[in-house]
């Protein structure tokens, strides 16, 4: 183990060898690829964090998964499976989870569904072990031309979709009640958005694996919530902490060939303490000073307030 931390700990810092593997098509790929998955998240991970989806996109990716697999031991592509599973997963919530206080135990059956079917699926397969492990904690850097054009085509149904019903979602995710009372049709536009996040998470599988697919769709969102109210600032800062992890994360693991994921979760969370210390030293270093009460002449006093 010491070994091997040494190793990593020399290669992390072999700026050469980074700069000659960054000249690879397959890198190039990847880098791509992680731009692509890195704007999808960004994009759409502040409505996923206002309207409480975390858990849903942990169940979703499951099940991502499982149809990634399926693709794996039927010789179809995984992205297809990928995605095939994520929408089954967003129309099984929209389906059977009818009421709020359903969802969770409805994520939670479906959840535990996607990993047996996971589990199957890969025993069942004999073959391609190192395939079998880049689904739970990814391998980007095997996206080849046919997948990054499979996930430009996802990223584009995602980011058209969001910007076809952003406004009803982000309104039925502040106030609920009001926007059923004013016509918003509540069970569509939210089956319409599970389905977009089933599509985003599926992509984000491929970058960081199931088990850590939060680290893109929830944490640069949830970061960038703490650092501003408003829905527009929020997306652009999502975006940002999601390129800065995922880019970041890819460049990073190439020379000490580290999964992906290690990198991508670490700068995602790094991000996110920061975000949640500037929120908490914020106020104090901008706080007003407190008022002073001095009294005049007579009985009549007045406020004055210390600059």
């Amino acid at each position: 183990m010491n070994e091997r931390l040494s190793q990593l700990w020399t290669h992390l810092w072999s700026f050469d060898l980074t700069a000659d593997l960054l000249g690879l098509d397959f890198v190039q790929h990847a880098l791509i690829a992680a731009a692509i998955i890195g704007l999808v998240s960004g994009v759409i991970g502040p409505l996923i964090v206002s309207r409480q989806m975390s858990f849903a996109v942990h169940g979703t990716s499951e099940l991502s998964m499982a149809g990634a697999a399926f693709g794996l031991l039927f010789g179809i592509s995984v992205g297809v499976g990928a995605v095939a599973g994520a929408v089954l997963a967003a129309v099984a919530f929209g389906l059977l989870g009818t009421r709020a206080r359903q969802q969770d135990a409805v994520i939670g059956a479906v959840l535990a569904f996607g990993l047996g079917l996971s589990v199957l699926f890969i025993w069942l397969n004999p073959e391609r072990t190192s395939n079998k492990f880049s689904l739970l904690v990814g391998q980007v850097v095997t996206v080849d031309s046919g997948g990054l054009t499979a996930l430009i085509w996802s990223a584009a149904v995602v980011l058209i979709g969001t910007a076809v019903i952003y406004r009803p979602v982000w309104f039925a995710s502040v106030d609920p009640d009001v926007a059923a009372a004013r016509g918003v049709p509540m069970r569509l536009v939210s089956m319409i958005f599970a389905v977009l996040v089933g599509i985003a998470a599926a992509m984000g599988v491929q970058i960081v694996g199931a088990l850590l697919v939060l680290s893109l769709l929830i944490t640069p969102a949830a970061a960038a919530s703490h650092l501003t109210a408003s829905p527009a600032k929020a997306t652009l800062l999502s975006i940002l902490f999601a390129e800065v992890s995922v880019v970041g994360g890819i460049v990073l693991s190439l020379a000490p060939g580290v999964p992906v994921s290690v990198f991508v979760t670490t700068i995602s969370f790094v991000i996110y303490l920061a975000a949640r210390a500037y929120a908490w030293v914020r106020p104090r270093l901008h706080r007003r000073p407190d008022r002073e009460i001095v009294e005049a002449p007579g009985d009549t006093g007045y406020e004055v307030v210390r600059p």
